[in-house]
Order: C-alpha cells, then structure tokens, then sequence
C-alpha cells in the first residue's frame, strides 16, 4: 500500500491509499531539485538502475555507496570479487563497480566473469594505480575506468553518463 499525492505540493496534496502492483522504482529523476514522490518512499515508474559495488575497503565501501544511493541508484556492496559472483549468478545488476586490486579475485578477473555470466552488464573500474589501469583497458576495453582520487560528484557524473540519465527540465 502507498500513499498518492495529487497536487502541487505533497503536503497540500488529496491523499488516498491505493495498492500499486508491479511497478518499480523510477531510476534517477528530479523535477526542480525535488525528488519526484513525497520523499516517504520512492517514485514508482521506470525500473531503477542497479549497482554491484565491489570493493575491500570498507570506508571507501561506504562512502561509495552513499553516495550512489543518494542519486537515485540501488546499491547492492561487497567486499571482494568472490563475494560478487554468486550475486551476479542470482540476481541481475546493470553494471558491476569494482575495485580492480582486491584479495583473493582482482577486479579485471571479477569482470571477465562477470561479463560470462551477464554479458548486458556493464563494467567500471576503480583504481588508484596507474599501471593497473592500462591493464584493464587492454583487457576489458568496453569498461570504464576511474582513477583514485576522484569526487563523488565524478563518480556519479561517470555512471550517470553510462545510462544516459536525463534530468526533467524545469517549468519556470
């Protein structure tokens, strides 16, 4: 059950309850600076954009995952690249953000099977060493890389580029 708001401001708005059935969350939109929706929960349309972050410092884990989350995109972290593939065997992700050294399975080797397993997924890479990053170019030439240190607001920038996503003009 959700709350529909009709009018121009949620707080002024007619209320009713209705039960919404397959319908997912909207990917990335704002209309004024304002997220679409009343803020109780998400806006419900197109299906959001799904992330699977993989990265072995937590902090930066965290960080990253913030702040994605709160430019509209679902986040699903892990630790390290063993850890991702059963997720990527079991649920379905648009693109895979990942580390690229990690213990156990470095990000390039997480990727290649990744890409057998999903092969619509897409593929960023973040890195802080640049020798690393001419490896991965070579070897994952469809993927993106992103070089440590980067803003948030680059990161973002970065994937929102990977989908294209619009924001809806203003009506001023």
């Amino acid at each position: 059950m959700f709350t529909l708001c009709v009018g121009a401001q949620a707080r002024n708005a007619s209320r009713a309850t209705v039960r919404l059935e397959n319908l997912k969350p909207f990917a990335h939109k704002q209309s004024r600076g304002v997220p679409w929706g009343d803020g109780a929960g998400p806006a419900f349309g197109v299906a959001m954009i799904r992330i699977l972050l993989a990265e072995d410092d937590k902090v930066m884990r965290e960080y990253l995952t913030r702040a994605l989350e709160r430019s509209g995109y679902a986040v699903s972290a892990v630790d390290r690249g063993t850890a991702a593939l059963p997720l990527i065997e079991t649920e379905r992700f648009d693109l895979l953000l990942t580390d690229i050294v990690m213990p156990e399975m470095d990000g390039i080797e997480l990727a290649q099977k990744a890409s057998a397993i999903a092969p619509d997924m897409r593929v960023m890479f973040i890195t802080g060493f640049a020798a690393v990053t001419l490896r991965a170019g070579k070897q994952m030439p469809d993927a993106r890389v992103l070089s440590k240190p980067f803003h948030l607001r680059d990161l973002v920038l970065e994937v929102d580029r990977m989908f294209e996503v619009e924001q809806v003009p203003s009506r001023n």
